[in-house]
């Protein structure tokens, strides 16, 4: 497996699962998140897919803080 700690900047990995858990967090809340396309989904419009969209999120941001945290230890 390859060592990425030489190429990332210090903290990058904790600033992507910051960012992520934000918008994962205010897509929930308003209702609305950016599509992989480009248009708005909307909660009451597409449940199914606004719904995924916000796991894809969350889990992004998962992924994010613990690596951030393996590479710490």
């Amino acid at each position: 497996m390859p060592d990425w700690h030489p190429q990332l900047p210090p903290y990058s990995l904790l600033i992507l699962g910051i960012i992520s858990f934000f918008g994962a967090v205010v897509s929930t809340f308003t209702g609305k998140t950016w599509a992989r396309g480009g248009p708005m989904v909307y909660r009451a419009e597409d449940p199914s897919t606004f719904w995924w969209i916000v796991v894809t999120l969350y889990l992004i941001s998962l992924f994010f803080l613990g690596a951030y945290l393996w590479e710490g230890s």
